[in-house]
Parts: structure tokens; C-alpha cells; sequence
């Protein structure tokens, strides 16, 4: 009987916590104390959509930025190359990278610290996404621009240039 009255007063507790808006106690089983960021942060919030060539295009990068990041080349980013990119793309890339001895999606050696995508043009097709990676080291920045070309019926990654 201990047990579930414990429970109830427990339970009684959030209820008039949320009901005054008051920061919820951390408890042992749940603190969310180190969670981060919440949504009233005035964080700016990112979204996207399955269907728009442009956000696949983000999509990939920041995957991509976030694997070469945590762990190299390997596997998963081959994994993510074959998701998001075109058969023909990727022959192209690899002929690319034996030639220049960089990664060809960044057209770099090493891992940009920064990424974005925006939209630039579209037609005959195709959606050309302008792509600005941000790279770091002693002390200076500098940015790598590409234009990256996505098939609208497939909505894959077609084509990649560098746009300097």
C-alpha cells in the first residue's frame, strides 16, 4: 500500500508542477537537467521534407559532415554515398578522387566544420543546390562553394562542381 500511495503522491506532484508551470523536480530514474536546448530557447529550429531536392541535399551533407566527422571514411558514409547519390555520380566521383586524392562530395581533403544549402535554380529537370562548406584550422577560415545538381523525378544527387 506504501508502494502505490508513494505513486500516487508522486503523480498528484506532477500534475500541480505542470499546472503551475513550475521546473519539475529531477528525480533519480529521469532528470532531464543536461538535455539541452528546448524549443523556447530562441534556437533556431530546422525542418525539411522528403519531397524537396534541396533539403535531401542538406540532408546528405550534414550526414555526411557528421559521419567523415565521428568517423571517417568508411562504410556508412559509402552507405549514404549509395542512399542520396546517382549510379552514374558515383563512378564519376571515384575516377575524380583517384585522380585529385580528395573526397569529391567536398572536393577537400579533411572534414569542413560547417555546412549549408540553399536553393539556387531549377529547370530542364533538374534543381541545382548551392552548397558552402566552412573549414577551419590555425586560427582561419575559409569557404568551399558547390553547385550540386539533383534529378527532380528521383530526387538523387546527379552532379557536383565546384562554383569558385
Amino acid at each position: 500500500m506504501t508502494t502505490s500511495r508513494t505513486a500516487l503522491r508522486r503523480l498528484a506532484l506532477g500534475g500541480m508542477v505542470l499546472a503551475l508551470g513550475l521546473p519539475a523536480p529531477a528525480t533519480a530514474a529521469g532528470s532531464r537537467a543536461d538535455a539541452g536546448p528546448t524549443a523556447t530557447s530562441g534556437a533556431p529550429g530546422r525542418s525539411g521534407s522528403p519531397h524537396s531536392a534541396v533539403d535531401r541535399v542538406a540532408d546528405f551533407y550534414g550526414s555526411y559532415v557528421d559521419v567523415l566527422h565521428d568517423s571517417g571514411r568508411g562504410q556508412l558514409a559509402d552507405a549514404l554515398r549509395r542512399h542520396y547519390l546517382t549510379a552514374g555520380l558515383r563512378e564519376s566521383l571515384a575516377r575524380w578522387e583517384a585522380r585529385h586524392h580528395q573526397d569529391g562530395m567536398l572536393r577537400a581533403e579533411g572534414v569542413p566544420l560547417e555546412w549549408s544549402v540553399v536553393v539556387n535554380d531549377s529547370g530542364m529537370g533538374h534543381c541545382w543546390s548551392r552548397v558552402t562548406l566552412t573549414w577551419k584550422a590555425a586560427g582561419h577560415s575559409h569557404t568551399t562553394h558547390l553547385m550540386v545538381q539533383s534529378d527532380l523525378s528521383t530526387l538523387l544527387i546527379s552532379g557536383i562542381r565546384t562554383d569558385e
